[in-house]
């Protein structure tokens, strides 16, 4: 199974590609997590040297972070707007708009209600051997979009394809590309290979625990509003840069396929307490630090919630300019 690390998190359409996922939190991604929390849906304005500000409470030095919002900017990801010697970043419009559409896939992992029809998405395709850069792109967007490699040209999903999935899939087609739904037929264990072998299930079981043990310690703290200020702004874009990689692994798989007591559902309960528990406290210090930088009102910053994601709140950027209505 490829490590979440190791995918380039490109998402379809407008030539935007955020940040490479790489072994802990990195600069760019912490960056585009902390824009997104808090200027998402009203593409907020925010002083650069306000997000340095907040960059730096999470470990990174001004050289570093000023370096990462450069790079931002040149990767399409953020736009800058100069009043005299003062410099204010915004997510562009098409990153607001990949980005709702990622919040909105992590908002509604293991919400899913509806039972499988016990058929699979088979995608097959060939790309000539030298095609190594595009291969790589082709793999990269397929596990994206939920599916994994039952071999080395055929990727599978227990989901059926959506009009958006199919059109993205016609984009990706370089080479040659077939696609089917179907049951499978078990020949027994010792013939063939389970198509559920496409996933490595005791792995994500691992990660899910691990994501379990690590945050369910703070939900006391968090009950008892001892979580506050700086710590409060890092531990909420700690618990979504870290949440967001398990829907990657685990793109929701059939519960019936799965162990007992499959901890899917744990992890986005305890995800959503920790995140909209601090969301208060964390709005409250953001505005506290972009006060100190500039005298415009600040209300167009504001932590959204899980629920806002899932009931696709941030769906209200206006297609024409990307603000908020």
């Amino acid at each position: 199974m490829t490590s979440p690390y190791d995918i380039e998190e490109i998402f379809p359409g407008d030539g935007v590609r955020l940040p490479r996922r790489q072994h802990g939190n990195s600069p760019q991604g912490l960056t585009v997590t902390l824009m997104a929390d808090y200027t998402l849906s009203t593409r907020a304005w925010l002083p650069s040297a306000a997000i340095v500000a907040l960059l730096a409470e999470a470990g990174v030095s001004s050289t570093g972070a000023r370096a990462t919002i450069s790079r931002l900017a040149r990767r399409g990801v953020l736009e800058v707007s100069k009043q005299g010697r003062t410099s204010s970043y915004r997510l562009t419009t098409a990153a607001a708009h990949n980005l709702a559409s990622g919040g909105r896939a992590i908002a509604s992992a293991a919400t899913g209600t509806s039972t499988w029809d016990q058929r699979w998405t088979l995608i097959a395709f060939s790309l000539p051997q030298e095609e190594v850069t595009r291969r790589r792109e082709l793999r990269g967007r397929l596990r994206w979009l939920g599916y994994a490699p039952l071999y080395d040209g055929l990727w599978i999903s227990p989901h059926d394809l959506t009009d958006k999935l199919t059109a993205l899939l016609a984009d990706l087609a370089f080479g040659a590309m077939t696609v089917f739904r179907a049951r499978h037929v078990d020949f027994g264990a010792t013939i063939g290979r389970e198509p559920l072998d496409a996933w490595d299930t005791a792995a994500i079981g691992r990660h899910y625990d691990a994501f379990i043990q690590r945050w369910n310690p703070l939900l006391r703290d968090i009950r008892g509003s001892r979580i506050t200020g700086a710590e409060a702004v890092r531990t909420r874009t700690e618990v979504m840069d870290t949440y967001r990689r398990l829907p990657i692994l685990d793109p929701g798989l059939p519960l019936d396929l799965l162990p007992p007591g499959w901890p899917r559902m744990a992890a986005r309960d305890l995800f959503t307490a920790v995140y909209d528990g601090l969301a208060g406290p964390a709005e409250d210090h953001v505005r506290a630090v972009a006060g100190r930088f500039t005298t415009d009102p600040l209300t167009d910053l504001r932590a959204h919630t899980v629920a806002d994601l899932s009931a696709r709140v941030l769906g209200t950027l206006d297609p024409a300019t990307g603000s908020g209505r």
